[in-house]
């Protein structure tokens, strides 16, 4: 197993991961700065979407050069944490008087936030399938 990572797909999930740490923990650092008061389940929310995608970004790295086990799980607890605070956001909205990244599945970044862990699954599916 090389240490170089392969190209392909895996650069396009690389760089929405950037985008999406950057906008993500930006965004939540403001409001979490700035406007504390009006919804900070939100704005935790979306620190913690922040994180998770500085992880998702490592955990695709690792597993381009064949490292998949982090990734393996952390693309799933993405997946939950999308469906959880997306359905929780549409069950209880008085919970969520400002939405966080992952509010509605995302529905204020065009449900990029909802797809993103579903790509990074196909793509690590197929990279275990090419390994063996």
């Amino acid at each position: 197993m090389s240490d170089a990572p392969r190209s392909g797909p895996h650069k396009v999930l690389l760089a929405c991961y950037a985008l999406f740490a950057v906008a993500a923990g930006a965004r939540a650092l403001v409001q979490l700065t700035t406007q504390y008061d009006d919804a900070p389940v939100a704005y935790w929310l979306s620190l913690g979407a922040a994180i998770t995608y500085v992880l998702g970004w490592w955990a695709i790295r690792q597993a381009s050069v064949g490292r998949t086990g982090f990734a393996s799980v952390m693309l799933w607890i993405e997946l939950a944490g999308v469906l959880t605070v997306g359905t929780l956001s549409l069950v209880e909205p008085a919970w969520f008087p400002d939405a966080s990244v992952w509010s509605e599945f995302g529905i204020g970044y065009g449900f990029v936030p909802a797809m993103l862990p579903v790509a990074g699954l196909l793509w690590l599916r197929r990279q275990k399938r090419d390994a063996a």
